[in-house]
């Protein structure tokens, strides 16, 4: 059994199959999830997991070159803005709009659903290289 780290399986294997620009998204529990796209469902009650509990496991694990947001986080989920930016204030920040960011999320190697049942809570992660 692992030591460390993120203990599902299907994360696990999607996080390892992760290749330099591809990307992954941490969704609400109301964001809709196209069916051609690989679903890790780790919600279980609403609000929980909640949504910065689970990226900041996947950021222990994973290196992030770019994140992408909606811009509508900025005004109707600013507290939830400023906890993910804070975590990732070195990456560089993309905004769009709500339905581009649904459009976006078609070609994700994975969306991961958690339990959070607050406006906008998504993101993108673009996966980066670990030269160093």
């Amino acid at each position: 059994m692992k030591k460390h780290g993120i203990l599902n399986r299907e994360l696990n294997t999607v996080l390892a199959s992760l290749g330099h620009t591809d990307t992954i998204v941490i969704a609400d529990c109301g964001l809709p999830i196209p069916d051609d796209v690989v679903r890790i469902d780790l919600s279980l009650v609403k609000g929980f997991p909640p949504f910065l509990s689970v990226l900041d496991a996947i950021l222990e694990e994973l290196e992030i070159e770019a994140v992408t947001l909606a811009e509508e986080i900025k005004t109707n989920n600013i507290k939830m803005y400023e906890e993910i930016h804070q975590r990732l204030k070195t990456v560089p920040e993309q905004f769009v709009s709500h339905e581009r960011l649904k459009e976006m999320t078609k070609s994700a190697k994975a969306i991961i659903r958690t339990g959070e049942a607050t406006p906008y809570a998504n993101v993108i992660l673009h996966s980066g290289v670990n030269f160093s």
